[in-house]
């Protein structure tokens, strides 16, 4: 193989390796960087030096352990209704302010009027935030859908629309509504069953219940 072609996969796999560095979500970040320990191990192998090629072969290994145990190990929900007690809302809130913002104007003073306040918890740690207002007798308007970036897998989102699907029925509402003018987000919309609609002359996203 030319050297330069080799080089440049030298080039491209310590940039995979620092793409995954950056990101938010373990298992991105394990998925990335198996690639890239794959490239760097053939890389190393290539040029003959057998210490790097067979660093990043363990490298790949341990990425692999750690995505069997993230597929394989069964995680724990648990939705808490929040009726009267905001203080530790609010402080989560506050807390993700600024990455709240990407996706929502959402502020604090929206929570009290939503019908709907619940606080997502994931294997006993905080995860996410689900505030919702009545929009009509059938809808409920979703003015926060939030989740933390490392559990940004739609686990979160299944659990709620998904298995949580009975809370909202006896609650008397029929569908979703919502609106994002934000790429990611509207994509985030989409994965989880949400249809680009109409509603009472408003532009947004809606889903049935």
């Amino acid at each position: 193989m030319p050297d330069m072609i080799l080089e440049w996969i030298g080039y491209t796999a310590s940039l995979v390796i620092l793409i995954s560095l950056l990101m938010s979500s373990i298992k991105k970040l394990r998925w990335i960087n198996l690639f890239g320990a794959i490239l760097f191990s053939f890389y190393g192998f290539m040029i003959a030096s057998i210490p790097t090629g067979l660093m990043n072969a363990s490298i790949a290994l341990v990425d692999i352990y750690f995505l069997y145990k993230i597929y394989s190990s069964k995680e724990y929900f648990k939705i808490m209704h929040i009726k009267q007690d905001y203080e530790f809302l609010n402080e989560f809130i506050k807390f993700y302010k600024q990455d709240i913002k990407k996706i929502s104007s959402f502020t604090i003073d929206d929570v009290k009027r939503s019908e709907v306040k619940m606080l997502i918890l994931r294997n006993m740690n905080p995860a996410g935030i689900f505030i919702a207002e009545k929009l009509d007798n059938k809808t409920l308007e979703i003015v926060l859908d939030y989740a933390i970036p490392r559990y940004r897998d739609l686990k979160i989102a299944r659990h709620i629309f998904k298995n949580n699907r009975e809370y909202f029925k006896e609650l008397g509402y029929k569908k979703f509504f919502t609106e994002s003018s934000n790429p990611t987000h509207i994509k985030y919309l989409y994965k989880t069953g949400f249809v680009s609609a109409k509603y009472k002359g408003r532009k947004g996203f809606v889903k049935e219940i």
